[in-house]
């Protein structure tokens, strides 16, 4: 009886947070929808709803690019899906496997979910450490989400699906595996957290700056029409390339003359950040998690231990 009742009080809680979840798709380009989280860090107050998820309503169904933070999430994603339009959802892709654009992946278990290899294997390896620090961060919004690997690889090339041919893209600069997705029919980029707008950006997993600056460069030379961040608004010009560009520069120059000068790191943290950059949210908060990810690399480039 007593577990009876734990699942029950379970459910309910669960059904709470779902329900409080409040997800507005809007429409960009035909057929094409985002639904447009936060620029905040994760809280109670938000769920972990902070990111850019999308959907393409195609002739032969729905595409979903990137499921939430939760499960919760996921299902009230596939219910505001439903009030946009009567087809079936077909189709999911992950940009990559941060716990804010995979973890609801359990709501879109019963169609093909894909990823890069690359994903696929560092979901499998930290799915559920990353799960745990959400249930940490966002507390009752996270009840019974578990980790759903992808069920299908892709690799770089186009598919066509309901009439849209979707160019997949291949990347390394965020997490060492990032997908983006062109639509060759509307010219909508969606380009996850390789690009970052008027958010600062998070660098846990990325295998180095240059490698994104890279990344930055090739997305931009694509024959996109719309940009579709990982994190903040869509945009239809150039900006989001331009910020992530001079962020990214910043960045890097800041870290590598900071290890030149023999810096410690609570001296890196406590650099100024330009002017330029005061309308960027979480900038501050960023810029403590990414010294904490990279500068001991940027040391260990600039100095050689005395006892090698």
């Amino acid at each position: 009886m007593r577990r009876l009742i734990l699942v029950i009080c379970g459910c309910l809680l669960s059904a709470g947070a779902w329900a409080d979840y409040v997800l507005t798709p809007k429409a960009i380009a035909p057929n094409t929808y985002v639904v447009e989280g936060s620029t905040d860090n994760f809280s109670k107050d938000n769920g972990g709803n902070i990111v850019n998820v999308a959907f393409i309503v195609t002739d032969a169904g729905v595409v979903v690019i990137d499921t939430g933070p939760s499960l919760a999430y996921g299902k009230a994603l596939r219910a505001a899906i439903a009030q946009v339009t009567e087809q079936p959802v077909v189709q999911v892709f992950l940009t990559h496997h941060h716990p804010d654009h995979a973890l609801g992946n359990q709501a879109f278990a019963d169609v093909p979910i894909a990823a890069l290899a690359g994903t696929q294997h560092l979901l499998q390896e930290e799915g559920d450490h990353l799960a745990e620090n959400m249930y940490r961060m966002v507390g009752d919004w996270m009840r019974g989400t578990e980790v759903v690997l992808p069920t299908q690889i892709v690799e770089a090339g186009v598919i066509d699906i309901g009439g849209h041919p979707l160019q997949i893209l291949a990347y390394t600069g965020h997490t060492g595996a990032d997908l983006a997705l062109l639509d060759q029919r509307t010219g909508v980029l969606f380009a996850g957290d390789l690009v970052f707008y008027q958010r600062a950006l998070a660098t846990p997993h990325t295998p180095g700056l240059d490698s994104w600056l890279a990344d930055i460069d090739s997305l931009q030379a694509l024959p996109w029409k719309l940009i579709v961040p990982g994190h903040g608004p869509v945009a239809s010009d150039n900006s989001p390339f331009v910020q992530m560009r001079d962020y990214l520069g910043w960045l890097d120059n800041t870290l590598r003359h900071a290890a030149q000068q023999g810096l410690d790191m609570n001296q890196v943290l406590r650099l100024p950040i330009p002017e330029r950059f005061a309308s960027i949210n979480l900038t501050r908060y960023e810029l403590t998690r990414t010294v904490s990810h990279l500068y001991p690399h940027y040391e260990q480039q600039q100095w050689q231990r005395i006892d090698q």
